[in-house]
C-alpha cells in the first residue's frame, strides 16, 4: 500500500491566485459538555500552514469542517473554531452558520481574494456521514451546491481520511483536488516509518485498544515492515496469554470484560508464526494494597491486577529501541495515569525519544503520555489522527487518499 508522493497532487502543483478553494480540514476538538467551550485547539493549529498559505497566495478560502455528531454534547456550531482560527492567524475569519444554502453561497461570492470563510458544521447535512463512493457523493446536495462556486478542492484532514463521506471525498470527482500541507506531512511521515522504513524497524504497541493490534501485527510482520514488535498494556496481556503465560484471574477477567480474550487464539497463531519477533514483558508491576510491586512473568499467575511492565522489561525494550532506525509508537505500557504505574511508559517513551531513529507516534493516550513526560517535541512526527492512523497501520486503504490518487489521474 506504499503511497508515492507523485501519486497525488500537492499544493505545489497548482496556482491558487484568483481561485476559490474549498478546504476540508478536521477542526473536531474536545468540548466542555456544560459550557460548550473548546478545551484544546491542537486540531485547529494543525491546519494553520495550509490556510495561511492559501490566503497569502490570493485564494478565496472556504473551510469545511465538522464538530461532534448530531445528538452528542460536542455537536456545536463552528463559530468558536472560526474565532480561534482568526486569533491564531492574526487576521479576520468570516463565519456563517449555513453549510450550502443561500447564506453560504452569498458569503462565498462576497469573498475577496485572500479572505477566509468558515462554513457551518458540515454534519448538519444528513447525507454527510453516509458511506458512499466519491462519485456517489458528487451527486449530493452538498457537492452540487458548493462545487460550482469553487475551482480547487484541498484535502487537509488526514484524521477523517478513513471515512468515505461527502465533504471528504465528494469534491474530488468534480474539482481539481490536492493534498493540503497537513495531509502531505502526515502521509510523508507514514511513508517514511511504515511503507519504506529504514531498518531495523520496530513497532511499540500498547494501550487498551488491543482489538486493532492483531491486524497491525499481522500486517507489519507479513509485509516485513517491522523487524520487532514490542508489546505492553492490554496488548501485552493478550500476547502473554498467547505465549502460554497465565496473567492471573484479575487481569484475565479484565480482558474478558473488554472483549479482548477472544483475540488470544488469533494472536497465538501470529506468535507461532513469528516466535522471535513479537516481544512480551519479562517482568510486570502489580498492585498490592495500592502499591507497586514488580515480579518476573515466571511468577505468574498472581491474584492481583497487572498495571505496568517492570523495570527489567524497560531495560530490555530500551536496548532494542537503541538499535532501531525507524520506530512507530502507539500506546502506553501500563496505567500511566497513576503515579506508581507510569514508570514503564516513561522508560520506554524516554528510550524512544533518545533514539536517533525516525520516530512516528500516534494515538490519543500516546500523545497524552508524551505531553505528560515532556517528550512530544522529541518525536520526529506526532499524528493527531486516531482511526485513520490505526487503519493505516493495519494496511487498509484510506478513502480520502484513494480519492486524491484518482483525482490526480484525471488531471493528468
Amino acid at each position: 500500500m506504499a503511497i508515492i508522493m507523485s501519486e497525488y497532487l500537492t499544493m505545489d502543483d497548482v496556482d491558487f491566485s484568483g481561485k476559490t478553494v474549498l478546504v476540508r480540514v478536521d477542526f473536531n476538538s474536545p468540548v466542555d459538555p456544560e459550557t460548550k467551550r473548546i478545551l484544546d485547539d491542537t486540531r485547529i493549529r494543525a491546519h494553520l500552514e495550509t490556510v495561511r498559505e492559501l490566503s497569502e497566495k490570493g485564494a478565496k478560502v472556504v473551510i469545511l469542517a465538522h464538530q461532534g455528531r448530531p445528538g452528542d454534547p460536542d455537536f456545536i456550531p463552528l463559530k468558536q473554531h472560526a474565532e480561534i482560527l482568526s486569533n491564531l492567524l492574526g487576521k479576520p475569519v468570516r463565519y456563517v452558520e449555513d453549510v450550502f444554502g443561500n447564506e453560504a453561497k452569498t458569503a462565498i461570492k462576497e469573498l475577496k481574494f485572500g479572505d477566509i470563510l468558515v462554513l457551518g458544521n458540515v454534519r448538519k447535512f444528513a447525507g454527510e456521514t453516509e458511506e458512499k463512493s466519491a462519485e456517489e457523493h458528487a451527486e449530493s446536495e452538498l457537492v452540487k451546491n458548493l462545487a460550482p462556486l469553487a475551482d480547487i478542492f484541498v484535502s487537509d484532514g488526514f484524521s477523517v481520511a478513513h471515512r468515505s463521506q461527502a465533504s471528504v471525498v465528494g469534491f474530488t470527482s468534480v474539482l481539481t483536488s490536492v493534498a493540503g500541507r497537513a495531509m502531505e506531512k502526515e502521509l510523508k511521515a507514514l511513508n517514511e516509518a511504515v511503507e519504506n522504513p529504514e531498518k531495523p524497524c520496530i513497532f511499540i504497541l500498547g494501550g487498551a485498544k488491543a482489538e486493532k493490534c492483531i491486524d497491525i501485527v499481522k500486517y507489519v510482520l507479513d509485509n516485513d515492515i517491522a523487524d520487532h514488535v514490542l508489546t505492553g498494556g492490554l496488548v501485552g496481556h493478550v500476547v502473554l496469554e498467547a505465549k502460554g503465560v497465565d496473567v492471573g484471574k484479575p487481569s484475565m477477567e479484565f480482558l474478558e470484560k473488554k472483549g479482548l480474550a477472544d483475540l488470544i487464539p488469533n494472536m497465538r497463531k501470529l506468535v507461532e508464526k513469528y516466535p522471535d519477533r513479537i516481544d512480551v514483558p519479562s517482568d510486570v508491576a502489580i498492585e498490592i494494597d495500592g502499591k507497586r510491586k514488580e515480579m518476573d512473568v515466571s511468577e505468574l499467575p498472581v491474584a492481583h491486577p497487572i498495571y505496568d511492565i517492570g523495570s527489567k522489561t524497560v531495560e530490555e525494550y530500551g536496548e532494542t529501541i537503541s538499535r532501531a532506525n525507524s520506530i512507530v509508537l502507539s500506546g502506553p505500557m501500563g496505567v500511566y495515569e497513576r503515579d506508581e504505574f507510569r514508570e514503564g511508559t516513561r522508560g520506554v517513551f524516554i528510550s524512544t525519544a533518545e533514539s536517533r531513529a525516525f520516530k512516528l507516534a500516534g494515538g490519543g493516550d500516546t500523545i497524552a503520555a508524551l505531553e505528560m513526560f515532556g517528550l512530544h517535541d522529541r518525536m520526529s512526527y506526532v499524528s493527531t489522527a486516531g482511526g485513520a492512523f490505526i487503519e493505516y497501520l493495519m494496511g487498509k486503504k484510506l478513502p480520502a487518499v484513494e480519492a486524491l490518487k484518482e483525482a490526480a489521474k484525471r488531471t493528468a
